[in-house]
């Protein structure tokens, strides 16, 4: 055979005798169809619908991501701080689903929470709203303010003033106090604290009934909490209620930044808040 019909049987296509062309060596077979709009749409919502699924899954059964509104937990929380709370630390209730199904009662494969955590738990009077407090008051403790002090069991919580300075406000010259305070047990904190004469520095004592806990803010002046009755504030927390525990501090942003503004992520971020755990 010369060169020149050899290189032309190299490169010659041939019939096949069923109306598609193959090249010389190509591996015959025939081409899958393409995908209908229809399928490839179906595909999509699969996709979509089972991402959903694994995120409610961590949702419900892991993380939970919460957004500060107040500045009730200063010094250790402040608005803006985007959290996340354990949710397995606790066990599971109802209010561990979205929307609080009644699906059972009680909490199951949990434990019980300690003393001075910090906890997001749905506000007793509607079951719905979620709060963030710390944990002062187990079942069966007697809690009170007496002076601007914090008695547990008629034993005063030891504090200690860490820093002190003024400001001005809408009532005129006020002193800002940061203490140490540390719980029966060990646990110890930063609180902030007015000074006495605020409307919760006297209170009448509490007896934290079985299943319940009591909550403070850290902001102890301006926190709405346990110390308030249910029907204006807090109360008593039943067990159920609580959601999670409030694990680390993700990212912040002070007042001012807009979602729909991206100048303002910049101009308002907190990074020295990234990545705090809460203690």
């Amino acid at each position: 055979m010369s060169d020149d019909r050899k290189r032309d049987e190299e490169v010659r296509a041939t019939n096949q005798g069923d109306g598609a062309v193959y090249a010389p060596g190509a591996r015959r077979g025939r081409e899958k169809p393409a995908k209908s709009a229809g399928s490839e749409t179906m595909e999509i919502i699969k996709t979509v619908v089972f991402a959903l699924l694994i995120a409610l899954v961590l949702r419900v059964l892991f993380f939970q991501p919460f957004t500060i509104p107040s500045a009730s937990m200063e010094p250790n929380l402040y608005e803006g701080d985007y959290i996340v709370v354990s949710k397995w630390t606790y066990g599971y209730s109802r209010h561990s689903i979205p929307f609080s199904p009644p699906l059972f009662d009680g909490r199951i494969l949990g434990k019980a929470p300690a003393r001075g955590d910090i906890v997001v738990f749905k506000l007793p009077r509607d079951n719905r709203t979620d709060y963030i407090k710390r944990l002062i008051g187990l079942p069966g403790d007697r809690v009170q303010m007496r002076d601007n002090v914090l008695y547990i069991n008629d034993q005063a919580v030891p504090d200690a003033v860490v820093s002190q300075s003024e400001f001005e406000d809408v009532f005129g010259p006020r002193q800002v106090m940061r203490k140490r305070e540390t719980l029966p047990g060990g646990r110890t904190f930063t609180i902030q604290d007015y000074g006495p004469g605020g409307d919760l520095d006297d209170t009448p004592v509490f007896e934290v009934p079985a299943g319940h806990y009591f909550f403070m803010g850290d902001n102890r002046d301006n926190s709405i909490d346990s110390r308030v009755g249910v029907a204006g504030g807090v109360g008593m927390v039943p067990e159920e209620n609580l959601v999670g525990k409030a694990e680390i501090i993700l990212f912040s942003w002070s007042p001012g930044a807009s979602l729909f503004n991206p100048v303002s992520w910049f101009a308002n971020v907190r990074p020295s808040r990234f990545f705090q755990i809460l203690d």
